[in-house]
């Protein structure tokens, strides 16, 4: 059943087996505002609170659809270096970032002006390898995580490692590493929240902050490929800090 204020919208999502999940209420109110009907979106995640479901972009939020290694260094360009981010998910091997209504028009002529793709671009970085960033906005349709999704399956020989925030609460972003083909690790769903939403009028990026973290993950991209993080999966992100 469902919970008020922040707390998690379902039991399941109380479960911190499931990580960094973390859809309240307000949070799910929110993401069912963007379809035609919205009691009926939560009333079916009553019923069944493991189902993802397609959501039309362009009204109560559009999404840049990335590749999930790619989407990941923007994400940490976005907290490491900015202000943040809005909810993000990853569903089969893209990183959905929700974005401001009106960025799926916006960024790819911004993209255009900065020379996406071209060798060198006007912030210096190496952005000829980085694959095009896909906006979803008016008129698109996206499919979105469960709010309460399937525990993730242990690992042999232990228990599933345990991500929180400095108040013992489940964290809402952990970093999880992609498969060689973009695939989720063994274990965990191929769809899932990774900052989870927990408000009913989030904060969300608009082009230019967008433009500004993508141009950034493009010049880390070198940086990265010679000098490899010791250990991605150990970065939680404290959701406190969000706008």
């Amino acid at each position: 059943m469902s919970r008020i204020g922040n707390e998690p919208f379902f039991d399941q999502c109380d479960d911190r087996r499931h990580g960094a999940t973390g859809v309240t209420a307000d949070g799910a109110a929110w993401l069912a505002s963007a379809g035609t009907y919205p009691r009926s979106t939560l009333a079916f995640w009553r019923e069944r609170p493991d189902a993802p479901v397609v959501l039309p972009c362009g009204i109560a939020f559009d999404v840049v659809n990335a590749p999930v290694i790619f989407g990941r260094r923007m994400l940490d360009r976005l907290w490491d270096e900015g202000p943040g981010s809005g909810p993000v998910a990853v569903h089969r091997g893209r990183m959905l970032l929700f974005a401001a209504p009106g960025t799926a028009q916006r960024l790819p002529s911004l993209l255009e002006w900065e020379e996406w793709g071209a060798s060198g671009g006007r912030e210096g970085g190496r952005t000829e390898d980085v694959p095009p960033l896909l906006c979803h906005g008016t008129g698109d349709a996206v499919t979105i995580p469960a709010p309460a999704p399937a525990p993730a399956a242990a690992p042999a020989g232990g228990t599933p490692a345990l991500h929180s925030a400095a108040d013992g609460t489940p964290a809402a972003r952990a970093t999880d590493e992609a498969g060689p083909a973009g695939d989720a690790p063994a274990g965990r769903p191929a769809s899932r929240w990774l900052v989870a939403p927990d408000t009913r009028h989030p904060w969300l990026p608009g082009p230019e902050i967008l433009l500004w973290a993508a141009v950034r993950a493009a010049r880390a991209a070198v940086r990265i490929s010679i000098f490899p993080p010791a250990d991605q999966d150990a970065k939680v992100y404290d959701v406190s800090r969000r706008r």
